[in-house]
C-alpha cells in the first residue's frame, strides 16, 4: 500500500493542495498529512498501519466513537434499500420528530447536506422573515464557506493566515457586520449604527473555530436581550456544540433560547448532513410554505438519516451519557493543565464540557485577538511530538480537541503521559 507521503504527492497532481479541505494539508505544522485507512472506537490507523488515539473525531461528530456497531448496522440496513431517492422518506420524518423532541424551542427543522449549507439557509430565512439584510457575526467564528460569512472567520482561515477569501465579491459581504466575541458593547454599537436594518446575530455559542473560547458570563443572555430589543433574530451555529455539550445543545447547556439553530454532521453520525430549524413562524417562510427558496436533491438522504437516528437515539436513551462524558473531560483537562503548569510553559487552556484547546500563549484567550497571540511554531513542535507518540490531535492551533464516549481511562492516561514527554 502507498505511504501517506506517496499518496499526498499523487493527490497534489489532481486535487488543489492535495486535500479536499485546507486544514487536512498539515501546512501549519510543516509536514505531510497522515492518510487515514480505518477507524474504530477511540482509534484511527493510517495507511502505514500506525495506530493513534484520536481526538479529532472527524471534527466532532464521533461523540460515540468511530464505527459504533449500532450506527453501522443502521447504515447497512438503509443502504440495502437504496442510496438516494430524491423523494420524501419516513426516515426524514423520524429525524425531524426526534430532534424537535429533545432540542429546546425546536418546532420545525429542514435537512440539508452540510453545516455550511445549514448556516447559509438559516441566514436567508432570517432575512426573509425580518425583511432586513444585515447580519452581525463575530471575529473568529467560522460559519462555513458561503460568501457572506467569510469575513474575519476562524478555523482554516486562521490556520492558513488568510483574512478572508479571494473570489468573494465585495457586495456579497457588505451587509455582514463584525463584532468582537464576548463583547456585548461592540454588538450594541452595531445595532445603534444600523437601526432597523439587522436581520440576525449569528454566533457560535462556544467559539470552537478559533480554538475553544467559552462565552463570558452573561454574553449569550445579553445577545438574546439585544436581539429582542432590536427586532432581530438570534441564530446559534451549533455545528460544533449541537448534541456535543448536552442532548439539547448549547441552548440546554446555557439556558438561552435561540430563534434558529444550525447543525452539521453529528446528526448524521458523521455522514454528510446538516440541518437548520427553530421557531415555527420563522421556518414558515421556507419554501414550499413561504417565499424563501432552498432545495437539495440529497437533503434528508435515507442512509444519512438512518445513521443519525441511530446515533441520536443512543445519546437520548443512554442514562447519564453527558454527565459521565463531561465529568471525565473536566478531570482530563484539569490534569492536562497541571502538566503544562509543572513544565512552566506559557499556555491558556480553555474547555467546555468535552471540547478543549491548549493555546500556547500567556494571554487569557477570550476572543479572536487574544487567540492570535498564540505561538503557532511551538504548537507545531508539540503536535509533531504528540503524533510521534500515537496521539492524533487537530493539525492546527485554532481547532478543538474532542473527547468521545469511546475514550477509556487508559486512553486518557496514555495521552497525558504523551503530553508529559512532549513538553519536557
Amino acid at each position: 500500500m502507498a505511504s501517506s507521503v506517496e499518496l499526498f504527492d499523487r493527490a497534489k497532481a489532481h486535487i488543489p493542495g492535495g486535500v479536499n479541505s485546507p486544514v487536512r494539508a498539515f501546512g501549519s505544522v510543516g509536514m505531510a498529512p497522515r492518510f487515514i485507512a480505518r477507524a474504530a472506537g477511540s482509534r484511527v490507523w493510517d495507511v502505514e498501519g500506525r495506530e493513534y488515539i484520536d481526538f479529532v473525531g472527524s471534527w466532532g461528530p464521533m461523540i460515540l466513537g468511530h464505527a459504533h456497531p449500532a450506527v453501522l448496522e443502521a447504515v447497512a440496513k438503509a443502504a440495502e434499500k437504496g442510496l438516494s431517492f430524491g423523494a420524501a422518506t419516513e426516515a426524514e420524518v423520524e429525524m425531524a420528530e426526534l430532534i424537535c423532541s429533545v432540542v429546546p424551542g425546536m418546532e420545525m427543522i429542514r435537512m440539508v447536506n452540510s453545516g455550511t449549507e445549514a448556516v447559509m439557509s438559516a441566514v436567508r430565512a432570517a432575512r426573509g422573515f425580518t425583511s432586513r439584510d444585515k447580519i452581525i457575526k463575530f471575529s473568529g467564528c467560522y460559519h462555513g464557506h458561503s460568501d457572506a460569512l467569510l469575513v474575519k472567520a476562524g478555523s482554516g482561515l486562521m490556520t492558513q493566515g488568510i483574512p478572508g477569501s479571494a473570489g468573494v465579491p465585495a457586495g456579497c459581504a457588505e451587509d455582514t457586520l463584525t463584532a468582537s466575541y464576548n463583547d456585548l458593547e461592540s454588538v450594541r454599537s452595531l445595532f445603534a449604527a444600523n437601526t432597523g436594518a439587522v436581520a440576525a446575530v449569528i454566533v457560535e455559542p462556544v467559539g470552537a473555530n478559533m480554538g475553544v473560547v467559552p462565552p463570558a458570563e452573561g454574553f449569550l443572555t445579553g445577545l438574546r436581550q439585544l436581539c429582542d430589543e432590536n427586532g432581530a433574530l438570534l441564530i446559534f451555529d451549533e455545528v460544533i456544540t449541537g448534541f456535543r455539550l448536552a442532548l439539547g445543545g448549547a441552548q440546554e447547556y446555557y439556558g438561552v433560547r435561540a430563534d434558529l439553530c444550525t447543525y452539521g454532521k453529528i446528526i448524521g453520525g458523521g455522514m454528510p448532513v446538516g440541518a437548520y430549524g427553530g421557531r415555527r413562524d420563522v421556518m414558515g417562510v421556507v419554501a414550499p410554505l413561504g417565499s424563501v427558496y432552498q432545495a437539495g436533491t440529497l437533503s434528508g438522504n435515507p442512509v444519512a438519516m438512518a445513521a443519525g437516528i441511530a446515533q441520536l437515539t443512543l445519546l437520548r436513551d443512554t442514562p447519564d451519557f453527558y454527565k459521565k462524558l463531561n465529568e471525565t473531560s473536566d478531570k482530563f483537562f484539569a490534569e492536562l493543565g497541571g502538566i503544562f503548569a509543572k513544565a512552566g510553559i506559557a499556555r491558556c487552556l480553555n474547555h467546555v464540557a468535552s471540547l478543549g484547546c491548549v493555546f500556547f500563549t500567556g494571554e487569557k484567550v477570550i476572543d479572536y485577538a487574544t487567540a492570535q497571540t498564540s505561538d503557532t511554531a511551538r504548537f507545531a513542535a508539540y503536535f509533531k511530538k504528540m503524533l510521534e507518540r500515537g496521539i492524533y490531535i487537530a493539525p492546527s492551533q485554532f481547532e478543538a480537541l474532542f473527547i468521545s464516549g469511546a475514550h477509556s481511562e487508559d486512553d486518557l492516561a496514555k495521552t497525558l503521559e504523551a503530553v508529559r514527554e512532549s513538553v519536557k
